[in-house]
């Protein structure tokens, strides 16, 4: 599939992603309701490494993506899980 093909490119050049790629790219995942999850474990990982880096609309994207890891797989350990509080006050 397409996004199959767009998520193994992001994979794989996901450490070269700057704040507001790696946002977008989480966001348009979880925009389709993509249903694997490994993209999202890393992305959440890559974005936890940038935390200082991400702008309040960034945290906010996000937060909104974290919202849809956690309804689509609530057992998952979400890298983004422990700040989702300050990504919330981004986001209102």
């Amino acid at each position: 599939t397409l996004f199959g093909a767009i998520a193994s490119e992001a994979r794989r050049r996901i450490v070269d992603f700057n704040p507001q790629g790696l946002a977008n790219t989480a966001w348009a995942f979880a925009c389709v309701g993509w249903d694997r999850r490994q993209i999202f474990l890393e992305l959440g990982a890559v974005a936890v490494e940038n935390l200082l880096y991400l702008n309040e609309a960034q945290k906010s994207q996000l937060y909104l993506v974290a919202l849809y890891v956690q309804i689509e797989w609530p057992d998952l350990n979400f890298p983004l899980s422990s700040n989702l509080q300050s990504f919330k006050a981004a986001y209102a």
